[in-house]
């Protein structure tokens, strides 16, 4: 973080360096906003072909076909979420929080697509609903489903206070997917990605600009909405923070199970079609 006490003396011309506008980083006016109503309009009549029990620090994997819809869901108290995304056919091809952050936000809702990662860079989902989304920016500057942290992970946690805890997201998410895939255990924390914190509330202090969290605004029957784009493995952990108002990767905290459906359409959303890989020919200039 930025000194409280700078080192250095400020030129003299710091108040107009100071006063640059700031520019988008990547303007999305060439990024066509998705159109919800075929989406909202498509799940009259759904079927529900799944549903998966999160237990509390623990995950589960699930599976959702291209077309499908998935729900998380909050069932019995206040409790946060870290979602993983990868291509069905290839783990390679997983969520890409960064890129997700730089083209919609710090904090996702309706309307927001999840991208996946370099070579790929396609849309894997859409969230196509969020009983949230009344809550906005609040007056810390926070706001749910944050793409700006990472997950709770046993390193960090060794780091800073010492131990073995093995029930940080990082290690829920990679023992769930090993044991989707039969993969040793090593083999599968490789596939682990920085998530979409569902649910978190989350922001950066205005003084000090560190990433804080704070109690969770979601409460039983509140859910975060998703439409597959393409055929997906998912990933989901309760984390042990609960609701992330005091505690983070802790037995301490109160936590609560967390809610997967995935549901079939009658039929797919009008205009809707399956987004290919990213153009870009990958020659690099040679």
């Amino acid at each position: 973080m930025k000194p409280d006490i700078p080192v250095h003396l400020a030129p003299t011309d710091a108040v107009m360096r100071q006063a640059v506008a700031p520019v988008i980083c990547y303007p999305v006016d060439g990024l066509a906003r998705p159109d919800l109503a075929p989406f909202q309009a498509a799940r009259a009549g759904w079927r529900r072909v799944s549903e998966t029990l999160v237990p509390p620090r623990e995950a589960r994997c699930f599976d959702v076909p291209a077309g499908h819809f998935f729900r998380i869901t909050s069932v019995e108290g206040p409790q946060v979420g870290d979602l993983n995304l990868w291509a069905a056919g290839d783990l390679s091809e997983r969520f890409f929080s960064g890129k997700t952050r730089a083209l919609h936000g710090t904090h996702l809702s309706s309307g927001d697509r999840m991208w996946s990662c370099l070579p790929y860079l396609r849309p894997m989902a859409l969230i196509t609903d969020d009983s949230l989304d009344w809550y906005g920016f609040d007056a810390f500057g926070g706001s749910v489903h944050d793409v700006i942290g990472t997950r709770c992970d046993p390193y960090t946690h060794n780091l800073l206070g010492g131990g073995q805890y093995h029930h940080c997201c990082h290690s829920n998410l990679s023992r769930a997917l090993a044991d989707r895939f039969g993969l040793p255990l090593h083999a599968a924390e490789f596939a682990v990605h920085d998530v979409l914190n569902v649910f978190m509330c989350t922001g950066f202090t205005r003084d000090t600009g560190q990433y804080f969290m704070k109690a969770s605004p979601v409460r039983p029957g509140d859910y975060l909405e998703f439409f597959a784009e393409i055929d997906l493995v998912g990933g989901l952990s309760a984390c042990p923070g609960g609701d992330c108002s005091t505690l983070h990767s802790s037995d301490q905290a109160a936590c609560h199970p967390l809610l997967l459906e995935v549901f079939a359409p009658l039929a797919l959303p009008l205009g809707w079609a399956a987004p290919l890989a990213n153009g870009y020919n990958r020659s690099h200039g040679r």
